[in-house]
């Protein structure tokens, strides 16, 4: 392929080839051209063009195939536009030659007809320079059309478009010619054809202004006949086509030029509009013909004329644009619904016409209101929908009223208006749905009066009308679920009131199903109450049924319809309900058979139809109970249920017996019945009717094969049971399309009618498939058939072998038996339903029986196989592999294989052809590879098949049945690979164009291969890339295909192959190929489009979006008129479509790719994706300008207008986004809240504003979140008080991100704010609206949650600002005070309980902060640095927040319990339901108790945290004043805990009252924290510990926890859990904090124990006081009984986790192996000094001999932990984990127990055993002495020495060693080491006990001496030297003071000296520097005080010396003499040494 990419052809490579590799070689190099002429320079192109011209048309001459010839005239079109045109009149001479030529052999075709698509290329690439020769050249093609086949009639009618579009308006010669020829081909056999006449005539209106004008209702006629017998692609162009030129008839208003000539008439909206309604009403026959037609009665529109011309109102509507359809929205609405008045009979005559005639005029509203129109503009177009239903509705009133006049002429007009209100309120529903919480002004709005009007019509005469009604107010109700209950009740009140009129009987229960209905799409839902008041309702117009003859059929259906109705509120409801709903059930059949019999004679046609109309509503209500409350069904239930189940299936077999006797009446209530009972045994499990499978199964088979069935509808029967691919194949109608709505209607034969909802009533309340719209169940007819086929399957796969080989038998012989028309019908029943049961079985894994099943089962399939019904085909081949999986057994499938085999040899006809090759597809699809030589015979055939070019039938389905073996057959296919690859290149060069089938399965095929071949295409040897090239070139021919399913099948091949081999797809151009197809017609194509972009975001977004934009603004014609990617980059464009998308697969796949694009790029996009966003919410509802500039305009001239087309202009520039539904705006509010949590995890200058603005100074191409923080405010503001409930909940949460990122955040410019301060005054505003009394529940807990993160978040300091949202919280508290009871009866009581317990969270979370602050300001302020910081964050602000909720403090308490309280409650297990209270709790009622307990989850954590806090800031000892009666609606508080009467609860004592709460609390966390599932957030974790330490803090719970050994051991092991299950450093810092207090409350009860007993003991002797504290006597400490051993545990496991080291297990020996030391992370070493802490506390806690048990394991960890983390550090600083040992080994040495005479002794040995192991550290073993740190080590033994009792430390051994450790760090050279160590040692020397000092103090003085006067010889040099000398005094002036007066002398004697020596004289003073002047003053202060104090001492040696006398004199004389200068050196005096000591943090001596 490489030799085929160069500018000219490489002849010599390409005659070598084959034909097929020929074929590849000339288009890859075309395809290459393309690109290189664009990229060549001109000079370049002009030396080669004479060759490449040459080489282009011998190429035409070599038949070149569709593709082929398009890339060759595109290139010539290329090449003459950059090169000479000097020869270009040659080649369009040849070209007309070769078209004249008079050779008409198939092989010459290709020829012709490339030269035909050339001249249009060339004409429309050069356009007006050919304009000479153009009518030559159009008159030669227009006589070749005369006797081309289609594919040239074809390839002409685009040729010609072209040569339009290129010449322009210089065409006009040849306009009539062209019209003229295109109107025959819109009428042609071939569709193609058809499409492309469209195309061309579309062209040609652009110039031709006759078309518009003069010649419009010609245009239209034949548009009208071109829809007949039309597909939908025909349908798509040609309705575009109409629609745009009626559209044009009206815009133009004067066309220029023109008019001087010839007088033009000027068409209005009335006549267009009357155009299309006569197309519509009379189809596409003239006038004439139509009357006579109409004579006899035999005229019907076709089906697709009406739908084609439903498609051009659409079009014509959506080209004149928005803005003109709200002008003229009377006019157009009055006109649609016209057309379906009583006034044009023949729409409305037959119902099935009737229905789809509604359906046409639905799509068209829905399409232009739904579609066109912003939210403003809709909520005006429904008040004009309201107004047309009042007007219908008054003519009704009048006829009603009028009741003597002739019932003839009431009919008339009743029924006129029934279809216009159906298809108003359906439109008015939609709406109303569509517009959600948006439309709650329009319901307000009482002028407009919409309930009203909707109610009104509820009592119309016709059924289908009440329906739609009812209909109606399920949409209102699903959009506004505030007017759920208010209509509810209307209803439920009008139907109680008129319960004797049939119509409201009717009526108005379909209102109630409906609203039932909508209650599942309301979170809300509605009060609980309701279910019983339905109920009770429903079994009173059952009881009432027969008491009025008028009434009876009428009331027995609405009570059945309640009742179905109220089971879709789920278990919840129901289950209170169910007796009685079962005792119903259970009256409704007779008992027996024999009651049965007596039945069926008595009574007459009338009560029969009242009975099965009544059995038929309770199959109903009792199938709707089995599909809504599935968990209700148990055993016992179920038992209940099947009793009546006999005698209705007995009345099944006795129906037709009872329809002989009572006449045709009957007939639609059997259906029905039959119907509901088969659909209710569907859903119920086969064994609960296993007696009656066999006579079900005879009425089944009866109801299949009946005689009385006519109608064939295999669209519905056989899609469910084909394959999803299969069915793409068959039909493009099954296709899913933008206009499913209207085009499922051409599915059914003219006969039918499509489904509709006055066809079953009850399906009102069902969830309907399609989204939002209505139910649309088939007639009874239909769906019972479509229930039979189902439940066939279930039974048949149930009952005997026997009886199920005779029903087969029985099928088969009712196919043979019948003829023609009925036979298919017959034979379409019998294979659904075997292919039902197949399918059954097969996915129940059962087996078909014995092997004589299988011949009548082969035998009805392959009968099918055959069938001329393309549908049944493809079932057959479905069942047909089904049955090979049933059998399972190797030799039967080959057989079956081996029949396809040879009947695909044999047969020459295509049914046999197509039903036999798919059915090999689906044997494979089924059972995997079969075997290879099947394999191979399989594929062979297939090749063969699919090059059969005669039929593209077979071709078709010979290609899908390959792609289905390529699929299945996985690994095994890749010996075929490149021979089928090659052969779908070959076909996908050859097949015309018009074959668009064939083209579609190749795609497929393709894709197979692709996918087959997978990651092997990264591949780079030959064979690979090869493939590779080959698969691209397919892809590419299928991009060029006109047909927009061959495109997504490009598409979604290239989606593969980038997944698969990214490299090699070029993105650039698959981009540009998305983009321009991303606002396509065809909805597939655009589900490809965005499923591919999704893919390539996930990896490359930013490229994806540059090459659209690069895209963008390269192409010279704008891409697609929708998708502005130029103004809005790619990612705009995508938010605009989702604005418009209404398929709910598509905006998945939008969003899902703009979040992966928003993940990717927002950070560096920032300013970008802000914008966006901003944008959408911010383009208000008004409307801006959307009007339709039109092509016109440009030509007009008229100076106004074209200003008013600039101003429209600009204003659309500043608004991208026009008017954004809802839906979008709550999607990009989602955008932001995603955006800021991009930034979090990206630069930490979005959240810093200071470092932002510095950043940006640097380089203002970067960007930060933070600059942009008022744009956020804006946005959440603008959505937080937007209509829509859902968008205010989406701005209140991104408020509340915000509050929670940006709350600390520092104002650079004014030190001591926040930047959030400035917007108090936006949050309070967003907030407000949130508070009013009509908000919802959930709007309001959320605005709840944002007022409480706003106060908690400290931006607001003062307290006069934050009073404004403090204001909203107390008067949402005031409001929740009266309880559940008072709240808003709107909603469910659950919706209540949701909105008291956010209030209640939020004052919990204030209150919480409130507490915290006021602690830290009790502390000293250290970190203030300025005094008015200080200020304001001191006195003033926290106390404040605290008085804030003060006031409120005893209500919350209050609320706050009796919420706790309820939390417990509903925390029980199941088993203790009954002991729970009957009325619930204080905020959930009993029956709501399972949807309140998810708000309870969401909230109890922190209201236990606040009650915590609140209760031990009254340390339980104030008593409640309002302690027994409380001011809630019942009394809640604790004190009434599980105590029937409020009298009882007086009687209890505070003691009492505290308990309880105490254990009330402790008990929730304990519970909770003891399971903590995985869902348990960490907040709820955080806060529960909270509120345990916030209990321990004070003395009396302590007491409780102390007292009661067994509970605090619980409490341990929780934590322990907790400690174990979440490694969260703060849970476990939390944890440890709740043991430290455990412990410490065990210490107190062991202290006070013990405090008690010496009392009372005092008189007794010593020896008989009993051991308090664990270990008792023996020192035992028991596992699982004992405190100490669960901390120990506890702790162990803290330390290990993070110093796994010291497991001995893991090192593998008893001590403790040399490692580094190591330093760990802060929250390593926090978490490891708490757990020390804990192990110091521990001995206290037990007795003596406890104490010793535990001894050695709290040594053994603390010293390891030293030895572990004891690291050097700079400055001599303890690393914090050794700080914390030292500490904790302090505390233990000091420890009582250590010195208490029972355990004194082996205290001893303990701890001098520890103190050997610290010394050993000290050793050096392997060598690892230098790691450690000496100073911790050396402070460790100074802590031995110091705490311990004398003995253990002076025995000589030990001391020898600790002495020899000092005297070796002294030694080292590191000064800070030096300093600790004198700082030690002088704590060693003042110890009193001098059997401990002296030792030292022998062993270390004359060192200490010694290095002092080396001092003297060299002066220190820095600040660290000094210190070592200051340090070094002190300790001698500390051995001179305790000294013996004897040796004192001696001491100051050596001790003067140096001193002396460091003082300088007045001279040197001068010239010295810092630190020797420091030394000087030091020295001499030192002496000052020495002297007098030792005076005799200080004078004998001042004596002996007179030089150091003299040197002294010299010093203080000069010191005098700076003194009186005034020199600074005082400043240094007054401290001493201060500056430069570093202090040990904490004092461990």
């Amino acid at each position: 392929m490489e030799l085929a990419h160069s500018l000219l052809l490489n002849e010599e490579a390409c005659n070598q080839l084959g034909e097929v590799q020929k074929a590849q070689f000339i288009f890859d190099w075309l395809r290459y051209l393309e690109k290189l002429l664009l990229a060549t320079s001109r000079s370049d192109v002009k030396e080669k063009q004479k060759t490449l011209v040459e080489q282009l048309l011998s190429l035409l001459n070599s038949s070149p195939g569709p593709p082929t010839r398009k890339l060759l005239a595109k290139n010539l079109g290329i090449l003459y536009g950059i090169g000479d045109t000097f020869s270009v009149y040659e080649t369009i001479d040849k070209c007309n030659d070769l078209i004249r030529s008079k050779d008409d052999s198939p092989s010459y075709l290709p020829t012709k007809l490339a030269a035909v698509v050339c001249l249009g290329s060339l004409y429309k690439k050069l356009g007006r320079i050919l304009s000479n020769t153009f009518t030559e050249t159009v008159g030669n093609i227009l006589k070749a059309m005369k006797s081309a086949e289609s594919q040239g009639r074809y390839e002409i009618m685009l040729s010609l478009q072209n040569i339009l579009k290129g010449l322009g308006a210089a065409a006009t010669p040849c306009h009539r010619d062209i019209y003229k020829a295109a109107r025959s081909c819109l009428t042609d056999r071939s569709m193609a054809v058809r499409c492309a006449a469209a195309k061309c005539l579309f062209e040609l209106q652009n110039e031709a202004s006759f078309m518009w004008s003069t010649d419009l209702d010609s245009v239209a006629t034949l548009c009208f006949k071109s829809f007949e017998g039309s597909n939908y692609d025909v349908r798509i162009s040609v309705s575009k086509l109409l629609g745009t030129v009626l559209a044009k008839a009206i815009i133009s208003k004067h066309p220029g030029a023109a008019a001087s000539r010839q007088s033009i008439r000027r068409v209005s909206l009335e006549e267009v509009l009357e155009l299309l309604g006569t197309g519509f009403l009379r189809g596409s026959s003239g006038f004439l013909r139509a009357s006579g037609d109409m004579l006899k009665g035999t005229s019907s529109v076709s089906r697709d004329v009406r739908v084609g011309i439903t498609q051009a109102y659409v079009v014509f509507i959506s080209t004149l644009g928005g803005a003109w359809l709200e002008k003229n929205f009377a006019a157009i609405l009055s006109h649609i619904l016209s057309l379906v008045s009583q006034s044009h009979p023949k729409v409305t005559q037959a119902q099935a016409d009737a229905v789809c005639g509604r359906r046409c005029v639905s799509f068209i509203l829905r399409a232009t209101i739904g579609g066109l129109l912003g939210e403003k503009a809709q909520i005006a177009a429904a008040k004009d929908i309201c107004q047309a239903i009042w007007k219908l509705k008054k003519v009704v009133d009048a006829v009603m009223c009028d009741g003597n006049l002739e019932t003839r002429l009431g009919s008339t007009d009743v029924a006129a208006s029934q279809h216009m209100l159906v298809c108003a309120l359906q439109e008015l529903g939609n709406l109303i749905h569509g517009l959600g919480t948006t439309a709650a002004p329009l319901l307000q709005d009482s002028s407009a009066g919409i309930l009203d009007s909707v109610i009104s019509v509820i009592l119309h005469p016709s059924i289908s009308v009440r329906l739609t009604a009812a209909w109606c107010l399920h949409c209102i109700a699903v959009a506004l679920p505030s007017y759920l209950t208010p209509l509810l009740d209307r209803c439920l009140e009008r139907l109680t009131v008129l319960k004797s009129s049939p119509e409201a009987v009717t009526g108005f229960s379909f209102a109630v199903a409906a609203l039932l209905g909508a209650v599942k799409h309301c979170p809300l839902g509605i009060p609980h109450g309701k279910g019983k008041i339905i109920l009770t309702l429903a079994e009173d117009l059952l009881c009432s049924a027969s008491q009025n003859s008028r009434l009876s059929a009428q009331r027995t259906q609405a009570g059945w319809l309640l009742i179905a109705a109220l089971m879709t509120l789920g278990p919840a409801v129901v289950s209170h309900h169910l007796a009685r709903v079962l005792l119903l059930w259970k009256c409704v059949f007779p008992v027996s058979p024999k009651d049965l019999e007596t039945e069926k004679s008595r009574g007459d046609s009338f009560t029969w139809q009242v009975t099965l109309e009544g059995r038929a509503g309770a199959l109903c209500a009792i199938k709707s109970f089995v599909s809504h409350c599935g968990d209700l069904l148990t055993e016992e239930v179920i038992q209940r249920l099947l009793p009546p189940l006999p005698c209705a299936v007995d009345l099944l077999t006795r129906l037709s017996s009872i329809i002989k006797t009572y006449g045709s009446p009957l007939k639609t209530p059997s259906v029905v019945y039959r119907q509901r009972l088969y659909e209710l045994l569907i859903l119920l499990p086969p064994e609960t009717y296993e007696g009656h499978l066999c006579a079900i199964l005879k009425e089944l088979a009866a109801d299949l094969t009946g005689p009385d069935i006519q109608v064939a509808a295999s669209t519905f029967l056989l899609p469910p049971l084909c394959h999803q691919d299969d069915l793409l194949l068959l039909s493009p109608l099954l296709q899913e399309t933008d206009h499913r709505f209207i085009e499922e209607q051409l599915l059914l034969s003219n006969g039918i009618a499509c489904g509709s909802l006055e066809y079953d009533p009850y399906s009102i309340y069902e969830k309907d498939v399609g989204g939002d719209s209505v139910p649309k169940p088939l007639p009874p007819t239909l769906s019972v058939i479509s229930s039979a086929v189902k439940l066939f399957g279930v039974v048949c796969a149930h009952v005997g072998e026997a009886q199920r080989l005779l029903t087969l038998e029985q099928l088969l012989d009712s196919i043979k038996h019948t003829k023609g028309a009925r036979q298919q019908v017959v034979q379409l029943h019998v294979i659904s339903s075997v292919s039902s049961f197949l399918k059954y079985v097969a996915g129940s894994k059962g087996s078909l029986g014995p092997e004589e099943m299988r011949r009548p089962a082969l035998a009805l399939v392959t009968g099918a196989l055959e069938s001329p019904n393309p549908l049944v085909r493809c079932a057959a081949a479905e069942a047909w592999a089904r049955l090979a999986q049933v059998v399972d057994d190797g030799p039967f499938t080959a057989s079956l294989a081996q029949v396809s085999f040879d009947k695909l040899k044999s047969a020459r006809d295509v049914v046999t052809r197509t039903g036999h090759s798919l059915a090999l597809g689906s044997l494979h699809r089924y059972l995997g590879g079969i075997s290879s030589q099947h394999l191979n015979s399989c594929v062979g055939i297939l090749y063969t098949l699919s090059q059969d070019s005669t039929s593209p039938d077979v071709q078709t389905w010979a290609l899908h049945s390959l792609s289905l073996i390529i699929d299945s057959a996985g690994p095994l296919y890749y010996l075929h690979v490149e021979p089928t690859l090659s052969l779908i290149i070959m076909l996908l060069l050859n097949v015309p164009p018009t074959h668009a089938e064939v083209h579609q399965s190749l795609g497929r095929c393709l894709n197979a291969l692709i996918t087959t071949l997978g990651p092997e295409l990264q591949g780079n040897s030959t064979s690979v890339s090869t493939l590779r090239t080959s698969c691209l070139l397919g892809c590419a021919v299928m991009q060029d295909n006109p047909d927009c399913l061959v495109q997504a099948q490009a598409i979604s091949c290239l989606q593969q192959l980038h997944m698969f081999a990214p490299r090699h797809v070029n993105l650039s151009s698959l981009v540009s190929c998305l983009c321009v197809n991303l606002c396509s017609p065809y909805l597939l194509l655009r589900r490809a489009v965005l499923a591919c972009l999704r893919q390539l975001v996930q990896r490359e977004a930013a490229e994806v979006s540059e090459h659209a934009v690069t895209l963008a603004k390269d192409s010279r014609e704008e891409l697609t008129p929708d998708a502005n990617i130029r103004e809005v980059g790619l990612e705009g464009a995508l938010l605009t479509l989702l604005d418009k998308e209404t398929d709910q697969r598509l905006c998945h796949d939008i969003k899902e790719t703009l979040n992966h694009m928003l993940t990717s790029m927002a950070v560096d996009k920032l300013s970008f994706w802000l914008k966006l966003c901003k944008d959408v919410l911010a383009a208000s509802a008004d409307f801006t300008a959307v009007t339709c500039v039109d092509t016109m305009q440009e030509e007009e001239g008229d100076k106004g207008d074209d200003a008013s087309v600039l101003t429209t202009r600009s204003d659309d520039r500043s608004h991208p986004f026009t008017n954004p539904r809802w839906a979008t705006r709550v999607f990009a509010a989602e955008c932001v809240c995603r955006i800021i949590n991009q930034c979090e995890s990206a630069h930490c200058a979005h959240f810093d504003i200071a470092l932002a603005q510095e950043m940006k100074k640097r380089d203002s191409r970067s960007d930060f979140l933070v600059l942009h923080l008022a744009d956020l405010i804006r946005m959440a503001f603008m959505a937080a008080t937007d209509h829509s409930d859902q968008l205010r909940l989406s701005g209140l949460q991104t408020l509340l991100i915000v509050i929670r990122r940006f709350a600390t955040i520092p104002e650079p410019e004014f030190p001591g704010h926040v930047i959030l301060e400035q917007y108090q005054a936006n949050v309070g505003a967003a907030l407000r609206p949130a508070f009013t009394s009509e908000t919802a529940p959930d709007v309001t807990a959320k605005a709840c949650q944002v007022c409480s993160a706003w106060i908690a978040s400290g931006v607001v300091s003062d307290l006069n600002d934050l009073r404004r949202v403090h204001h909203l919280l107390v008067s949402s508290l005031t409001k929740i005070q009266a309880g559940k009871e008072a709240l808003s009866p709107l909603y469910n009581e659950s919706a209540s309980t949701m909105e008291i317990l956010a209030v209640l969270k939020a004052w919990a979370e204030v209150y919480i902060i409130a507490v915290e602050r006021h602690k830290n300001n009790k502390q000293p302020l250290k970190t203030t640095s300025c005094p008015e910081e200080s200020g304001r964050n001191g006195s003033d602000s926290s106390p404040g927040l605290l008085d804030l909720v003060h006031t409120d403090l005893g209500t919350l308490s209050r609320l706050w319990l009796a919420a706790l309280q309820d939390f417990a409650l509903l925390t029980l297990p199941s088993e203790f339901a009954s002991q729970l209270p009957i009325e619930g709790g204080a905020f959930y009622t009993a029956e709501t108790s399972e949807n309140a307990k998810l708000h309870y989850n969401n909230s109890w954590a922190l209201i236990l945290h606040a009650t915590a806090l609140w209760l031990t800031s009254t340390g339980f000892v104030v008593a409640d004043p309002d302690e027994g009666a409380s001011n809630l609606s019942r009394p809640v508080t604790p004190t009434s805990m599980c105590q029937g009467s409020s009298s009882g609860a007086i009687a209890k004592s505070p003691e009492d009252v505290y308990s309880d709460r105490f254990h009330l609390i402790l008990g929730i966390s304990v519970e909770f924290l003891c399971s903590l599932r995985s869902d348990a957030t960490m907040e709820s974790i955080t806060a529960c510990l909270h509120a345990l330490q916030a209990l321990l803090d004070v003395p009396w719970p302590r007491s409780k926890i102390g007292s009661d050994q067994a509970l605090g051991i619980e409490l341990l092991n929780v934590l322990h859990r907790v400690i174990l299950t979440r490694e969260s450093p703060s849970i476990q810092l939390a944890s440890l904090e709740v043991v430290r207090q455990i412990i410490c409350a065990a210490q107190e009860h062991v202290k006070e124990k013990r405090r008690s007993a010496e009392v009372d003991d005092g008189a007794a002797e010593k020896e008989t006081l009993p051991e308090f504290g664990e270990g008792k006597d023996t020192g035992g400490l028991v596992p699982g009984k004992s405190l100490v051993f669960a901390t120990l545990e506890l702790c162990v496991c803290i330390l290990v986790r993070q110093l796994p080291e010291l497991n001995p297990k893991l090192t593998g020996s008893p001590g403790i192996k040399a490692t580094k030391p190591q330093m760990l992370s802060e929250d390593g070493s926090r978490l490891v000094s708490a757990a020390l802490v804990i192990l110091s506390e521990l001995p206290a806690v037990c007795s003596p001999e406890g104490s010793i048990s535990i001894l050695p394991t709290i040594l053994y960890l603390t010293v390891g932990v030293l030895r572990e983390t004891a690291v050097k550090l700079p400055g001599g600083q303890l690393s914090s984990t050794a700080a914390a040992s030292l500490q904790a080994l302090k505390g233990i040495l000091s420890s009582p127990m250590a010195r208490a005479e029972k355990s004194q002794t082996a205290w001893t040995d303990l701890l001098r055993s520890a103190l050997t192991t610290i010394l050993d550290y000290w050793d050096p073993v392997d060598g690892t002495h230098q790691e450690l740190d000496e100073v911790s080590l050396l402070t460790a033994i100074t802590v031995f020495i110091l705490s311990t009792s004398p003995e253990v430390t002076i025995i000589p051994c030990l001391q020898k060693r600790c002495i020899e450790k000092f005297k070796v760090t002294l030694e080292i050279k590191d000064a800070m080491v030096q300093i600790k160590t004198y700082q030690l040692l002088l704590s060693i020397f003042q110890y009193p006990n001098p059997a401990v000092s002296y030792p030292y103090i022998y062993s270390l003085v004359s060192s200490i001496v010694e290095k002092l006067q080396e001092i003297d010889k060299k002066n220190p040099e820095d600040t660290t030297e000094l210190q070592i000398f200051q340090e070094g005094i002190k300790v001698l002036e500390a051995l001179v003071t305790i000294a013996e007066e004897q040796h004192r002398s001696q001491l100051v004697a050596c001790l003067l000296p140096i001193l002396i020596s460091f003082l300088l004289d007045e001279n040197a003073l001068g010239s010295a520097t810092s630190i020797m002047r420091n030394l000087h003053d030091f020295a001499l202060q030192n002496l000052m005080q020495i002297g007098p104090q030792y005076s005799s001492v200080f004078k004998s040696v001042m004596a002996s010396s007179p030089s150091l006398k003299a040197r002294l004199e010299a010093a203080i004389k000069g010191n005098q003499e700076s003194v009186k200068v005034g020199t600074p050196t005082s400043k240094h005096t007054k401290h001493p040494g201060k500056n430069s000591s570093i202090q040990l943090k904490t004092s461990f001596l």
